[in-house]
C-alpha cells in the first residue's frame, strides 16, 4: 500500500471511530434510559439490564454505522481541503479521485458489517432479546420483587418477602401496604404465588393471611379481616409479540414470505449497506470546500444528507407494508439513484480536476 494511501486510510479511520464512538454514547444513553424506566415499572427485571443493553446495541448498529462512517469521512476529508491539504495534493497532481481508494478500503469492511448486523445480527439480537423478557415474565423478580427487602409497587405501596424459590414463582411470607384516598391497606400472607390472565396482567395470589384497612389518622374506624385467598395486581408484563411478526423472522424466512409486511421488513434489511455505500461515495463531493474553511458547514449537509435518506426509508417501508408501493419497486428507488448520483459526481471531480491542470498547464 502506497504512503498516500497509509496515511489517508489512517486519517479516515481514526475520524470514523471518534465519530462512532460520540454517536454510540448518545444513542446508547437514550437506550440506556428506556431501559431503566422499564425497570423502573417492573416490566425488565434488573438483571436483565446489561444483556438487553448488549442486545439493543446491534440493533442499532445498522442505523449508527451508516452516519458514523459518513460524518467520520466528511470530517477527515474536509479537514484536508480546510488545511490545504487537497491544493498541495492536486497541484502534484493527486486529484479527488485519488481519494477513492483509501475511501473504499475503510467502507467495504463497514458496510460488510452494517450487512452483517441487518441481515443476521441485528434480528438474531432483536429473538433473543424478547425470548429473555418473556421467560423473565414468568418470574416475580421481573416485578422487583426480591426476598429480605421492601420493594415499592406501581401506584403505589410497599411489599416484602421473606422467601422466594429458584424460578421466582413462589414465595415464602409476605408484608404489604398500600395507601390510597387517605386510607391505609396492611396485608399479610403466609404463601404467595403469582398467576397470569391474558397475555400481559400478571398477579399475586396470597394465601392464609390477614388484611387491617382503615384511615391514615383520625379515627379508629379499622377493619380486619383473615383471609385463605388474596389477590393483588402487578405491573403489567411487557406485551407479547407475535411470533410471526416481520420483525421477529429471520432472513431466510422473510425471502419465502409472500406478506407484504414481511416484504417490507426484508426490504427494510437490504437497504442499511446500500446506503452506507452510497452515503460514504456522497462524502467525497458533499465536504468539498475553500482552503481555511469552516468545515461544519459541510457536516451539516452531510447530516441532513442522511436524514433524508434514512426518513424516505422509514416511508418506503410504510408504504410496502400497507401495499402502496408495488413489491418489485422495494426500496432500489431510493438506493439506486443514491450510488448512481454518488458515482455521477466522483466521475464529475475527476473531469474537472483534469481540466483545471490542464489550464495551468
Amino acid at each position: 500500500m502506497a504512503k498516500l494511501d497509509r496515511y489517508l486510510l489512517s486519517d479516515f479511520l481514526q475520524s470514523f471511530l471518534a465519530t462512532l464512538t460520540v454517536l454510540l454514547v448518545v444513542s446508547m444513553g437514550g437506550v440506556l434510559v428506556d431501559i431503566l424506566g422499564r425497570i423502573a415499572d417492573g416490566r425488565i427485571p434488573a438483571g436483565l439490564m446489561l444483556s438487553q443493553l448488549g442486545l439493543q446495541f446491534i440493533v442499532y448498529l445498522p442505523i449508527i454505522l451508516p452516519l458514523a462512517l459518513m460524518l467520520g469521512l466528511a470530517l477527515s476529508i474536509a479537514r484536508l481541503y480546510r488545511d490545504s491539504e487537497m491544493a498541495v495534493l492536486t497541484g502534484v497532481g493527486v486529484g479527488p479521485k485519488r481519494l477513492l481508494k483509501p475511501i473504499l478500503l475503510l467502507t467495504v469492511p463497514v458496510v460488510a458489517l452494517v450487512a452483517g448486523c441487518s441481515l443476521w445480527l441485528g434480528p438474531w439480537a432483536d429473538r433473543n432479546a424478547e425470548r429473555m423478557l418473556q421467560e423473565a415474565s414468568r418470574s416475580m423478580v421481573v416485578a422487583g420483587l426480591e426476598p429480605g427487602q421492601f420493594t415499592p409497587l406501581a401506584g403505589g405501596g410497599i411489599v416484602y418477602l421473606s422467601s422466594l424459590t429458584g424460578d421466582g414463582t413462589k414465595m415464602g411470607k409476605v408484608f404489604m401496604q398500600r395507601q390510597k384516598e387517605g386510607r391505609i391497606d396492611v396485608v399479610s400472607a403466609n404463601s404467595g404465588a403469582m398467576f397470569f390472565e391474558g397475555e400481559r396482567q400478571r398477579y399475586l395470589r396470597l394465601e392464609d393471611g390477614y388484611r387491617v384497612e382503615g384511615p391514615e389518622s383520625g379515627t379508629l374506624d379499622y377493619r380486619l379481616m383473615r383471609y385463605a385467598r388474596n389477590e393483588v395486581a402487578l405491573p403489567d408484563r411487557e406485551e407479547v409479540r407475535d411470533q410471526n411478526d416481520p420483525e421477529m423472522l429471520t432472513t431466510g424466512q422473510l425471502l419465502v414470505d409472500d406478506r407484504p409486511e414481511a416484504k417490507a421488513q426484508l426490504h427494510w434489511r437490504i437497504t442499511p449497506p446500500l446506503l452506507a455505500l452510497a452515503f460514504a461515495l456522497l462524502t467525497l463531493p458533499l465536504a468539498r470546500s475553500a482552503p481555511r474553511q469552516q468545515r461544519y458547514g459541510r457536516i451539516m449537509v452531510a447530516f441532513l444528507a442522511y436524514t433524508v435518506g434514512v426518513s424516505l426509508s422509514i416511508l418506503g417501508r410504510q408504504w410496502l407494508a400497507a401495499g402502496k408501493l408495488p413489491v418489485d419497486a422495494g426500496m432500489w428507488w431510493l438506493t439506486l439513484p443514491l450510488l448512481l448520483l454518488a458515482l455521477w459526481l466522483y466521475f464529475r471531480d475527476g473531469r474537472l480536476s483534469r481540466r483545471r491542470a490542464g489550464a495551468k498547464a
